[in-house]
């Protein structure tokens, strides 16, 4: 079902990217906006974030067997919120891949034949990001749904978008502040805004309040998007350092170089001692980072303790994530395709921690 939930979703943001060019005329203005805007959009993905909100949906809605397919169309809109999330994120990383392929401002760059086609990429992008999420908006409008909840939700949506941006304006200053002013309570609270908020805690709280769930189902699967949304954060910054180039789809030294400050990070930085922490630091505050100096660095959180740390507070959070979705109300049918949907995205972590165990330890 998962399967066949995707392909639906899939489709509907085929149509709907077919219904806006028609409705936007986006192509009008340049050819390159328009498809510029699909080719990222269109990219492969898991889509788990317009996943969870129809299964959510689904699991509270009284008469699941005669659902309206608007739920997939309108289940975009938090794929277009993150494709929006993903656009700025590059450009303030720098970043020059996404998913395997050129971020959307290097796309842009090429389309630009003036001396300085890098600010031009960076410039245009943002605007086609700020374009994306007036979409985000436009398709969670087209859900055939009672009016206050459909209002309620949407008030959820624009929220998420707002926190998310917030977590972002504090990920941004940590990265210029020094490693002594930036706190384990500081990572998790980024974690919470930047990450777990809108790609886990508001497709499901959207699904339910559009299927008329109860307050304190809504506030555990809250609670539940949250920590699922923090240990996703852990596992990422891990498998940033300690994964493969070719599992991430984008340099493997991306996290490094921008010397993000991860648990990992203030961890080591909270434990080591002496000349370890020195060695630590220097590596850390580097301008430009090698190869050699990632190796050195997974060493380094090893010896400390911080990847088990890391690996702990992941597991701490799945078994607590588990134990309140079972608790929930939703029809058991989607509670199993949640649990299924959610844990098999902690695959990563698990490899990580068999092939490194015995070093770990």
């Amino acid at each position: 079902m998962l399967h066949e939930i995707k392909e639906q979703i899939d489709k509907s943001l085929v149509r709907f990217l077919d219904k806006i060019k028609i409705d936007y005329k986006l192509h009008l203005v340049d050819p390159i906006l328009y498809n510029s805007i699909r080719e990222f959009s269109l990219r492969d993905g898991k889509r788990i974030r317009p996943i969870l909100l129809a299964l959510s949906y689904k699991g509270y809605r009284k008469n699941s067997t005669r659902m309206s397919p608007s739920i997939y169309y309108a289940s975009t809109c938090i794929e277009l919120l993150h494709n929006f999330m993903l656009i700025h994120d590059d450009i303030i990383d720098r970043s020059d891949l996404r998913r395997g392929k050129p971020t959307l401002h290097r796309l842009l760059e090429k389309a630009a034949n003036i001396p300085e086609k890098e600010r031009l990429g960076q410039d245009l992008s943002l605007v086609a990001g700020d374009i994306v999420y007036a979409l985000a908006i436009d398709a969670f409008l087209s859900i055939n749904e009672e009016l206050q909840r459909k209002e309620r939700a949407l008030k959820y949506f624009i929220q998420t978008a707002v926190f998310t941006a917030m977590g972002e304006f504090a990920d941004t200053l940590h990265g210029v502040r020094g490693l002594n002013k930036v706190t384990e309570k500081d990572v998790f609270l980024n974690y919470t805004l930047k990450t777990a908020r809108y790609t886990f805690d508001c497709p499901l709280v959207v699904g339910a309040i559009l299927a008329g769930a109860d307050n304190k189902d809504i506030k555990s699967l809250s609670k539940l998007g949250l920590l699922i949304g923090q240990a996703f954060q852990i596992q990422d910054d891990v498998i940033g350092i300690f994964d493969s180039e070719k599992n991430i789809g984008k340099s493997i030294l991306s996290d490094l170089a921008e010397s993000k400050k991860t648990i990992l990070v203030c961890h080591a930085y909270r434990i080591l001692k002496g000349k370890q922490k020195q060695e630590f630091l220097k590596i850390f505050t580097k301008n430009k980072k090698t190869y050699a100096d990632l190796v050195a660095i997974r060493k380094i959180f090893i010896q400390a303790g911080s990847l088990t740390y890391s690996l702990k507070q992941i597991n701490t959070r799945l078994i607590h994530s588990l134990e309140l979705l079972r608790k929930l109300k939703m029809a058991p049918k989607y509670k199993k395709l949640i649990e299924k949907c959610l844990f098999q995205l902690f695959k990563h972590s698990e490899i990580i921690a068999t092939q490194f165990a015995t070093t770990a330890r």
